[in-house]
């Protein structure tokens, strides 16, 4: 469905249920370069199982209109007014790489209203090399291939994520030139990079935190190495948050390439 959000038509998949403010509301929110579906497994699975689910397509990002968010915090307030627009008052977020960067500022200014905070893939802070910011402006297709290479550690996805023998490198490329090509006006691969670098807020936003804390991590990731959570799992447990780690034996896709087992740490999590 449709919600009007700041003015513009932003996309959210509700797992093929009808959306209810009345049930718990959890909001999925993708990373770089991709959108809504990165998501498939545990949207559908949480629709499913007594939640109202709101995958979104950030602003600017395929299905959805509107400015595509130039930083972390630029987004982070769009997701408070995400809520406002959906009528829904409390919400769990769960955010996977970039998008773990906007759930946590967002979770930092909503507090109450946030009963649950998921990062999925995270770091802070989240360098992106200069060589790969370049080339997502100057040579988007050769920045897709690097990202694609380091964000993976296999070539098929398990039959539960997206159907058997599904070759998850040539999907993450296909998907990644269509979010590309779906704003003309606009480089959201280059502006979602810059976003990640220059975000300087994340412990500062785990200081002002008032939900419990889940960081699912993979233990061969490249683009965000478990040891470079360890700073906001210090700054969390300093604030006295609640913190659980789920360690998935995989690389930066965690959701496609561990769908399962992401799956059952986050409605584990959810469920307390």
């Amino acid at each position: 469905m449709h919600i009007q959000v700041n003015g513009a038509a932003i996309y959210c998949y509700t797992g093929g249920k009808a959306f209810d403010a009345a049930k718990p509301t959890v909001v999925f929110i993708h990373g770089v370069l991709n959108d809504h579906s990165v998501w498939a497994l545990q949207s559908r699975y949480m629709a499913n199982h007594g939640w109202n689910v709101l995958a979104i397509d950030l602003p600017g990002h395929c299905r959805s209109g509107g400015d595509a968010p130039a930083t972390v915090e630029q987004a982070a307030d769009f997701i408070g007014a995400l809520l406002d627009a959906a009528g829904v008052q409390r919400a769990a977020l769960v955010g996977h790489s970039w998008g773990s960067l906007i759930a946590m500022e967002a979770a930092a200014r909503l507090k109450d209203r946030v009963s649950h905070l998921v990062l999925v893939g995270t770091a802070f802070p989240m360098k992106v090399s200069p060589a790969l910011i370049e080339a997502s402006q100057s040579d988007p297709e050769k920045a897709l291939r690097m990202v694609n290479v380091f964000s993976r550690n296999t070539l098929a996805a398990p039959p539960s994520a997206l159907g058997p023998g599904t070759w998850v490198f040539g999907t993450g490329m296909a998907l990644g030139r269509r979010v590309l090509r779906s704003n003309p006006a606009v480089n959201v691969f280059h502006r979602g990079f810059v976003a990640c670098d220059s975000y300087a807020g994340g412990e500062a936003a785990m200081a002002q935190l008032t939900c419990p804390v889940l960081f699912a991590l993979g233990a061969q990731d490249q683009m965000t190495p478990p040891k470079a959570a360890q700073g906001l799992v210090n700054a969390a447990r300093a604030a006295g948050q609640s913190v659980s780690i789920a360690s998935l034996p995989v690389g930066h896709h965690q959701m496609t390439e561990a769908p399962e087992e992401t799956l059952f740490a986050l409605r584990d999590f959810l469920a307390r």
